[in-house]
């Protein structure tokens, strides 16, 4: 066999090696993004022993998700705490004063994941958890939600191009420093959060 010829197969395996190994590969996580107008965070407190709801919208996100591989899945949601509210004037005030948010200095709370971990059925849901970092009046802290991901009703199995988030979780207030009117308001503040997400262009 030429020289020619030896070259030519040898250059043809490598390059079938290195096509098989790139399908190996795992894929990058996909891009999503937030519809807005289908999103609501929402807080619960208690006032005088009394349940209070509250929103706060979103400022950005950055979610990626795996279908393949839904642990290698991130999130990164930055809130926009100068707007949040409540149903009431005076504790919506009382909220952003500088005993409970102080959003005159921390314009912002921030949730990063750090780890997703799946339920008994090997999805995000039945019991599925986001583990990850809150970033709340300057202070990190770690917190974990309870996650569920759905396709949207009527879609077929292998189309998620539009999903429905659910997240459920609470926290110490006094962990993260905003234990203002603790005479009036619960420590512990309850957060529910429903978001629809479209695969990006």
């Amino acid at each position: 066999m030429s020289d020619h010829r030896m070259h030519r197969r040898a250059l043809t395996a490598c390059l079938a090696a290195s096509l098989l190994a790139a399908q190996r590969l795992p894929a990058a996580p996909l891009p999503y993004r937030l519809i807005p107008d289908a999103t609501e965070v929402r807080f619960t407190f208690r006032l005088s022993g009394r349940p209070q709801h509250g929103r706060i919208p979103v400022r950005a996100a950055r979610i990626r998700i795996d279908p393949q591989n839904l642990t290698r899945s991130q999130a990164d949601i930055t809130l926009d705490a100068t707007r949040a509210r409540t149903g009431l004037i005076f504790a919506t005030e009382a909220l952003k004063s500088p005993g409970v948010l102080d959003t005159a200095r921390f314009p912002e709370i921030r949730f990063r994941s750090t780890r997703v971990r799946l339920g008994p059925d090997g999805r995000l849901s039945g019991g599925a958890r986001i583990h990850g970092v809150l970033t709340l009046r300057g202070t990190t802290r770690p917190l974990t939600l309870h996650a569920a991901l759905y396709r949207r009703p009527g879609t077929a199995a292998d189309d998620l191009r539009e999903l429905d988030v659910h997240l459920n979780g609470s926290l110490s207030r006094a962990a993260f420093g905003a234990a203002g009117y603790p005479d009036l308001v619960a420590d512990r503040v309850t957060l529910a959060i429903r978001a629809r997400i479209r695969q990006a262009a």
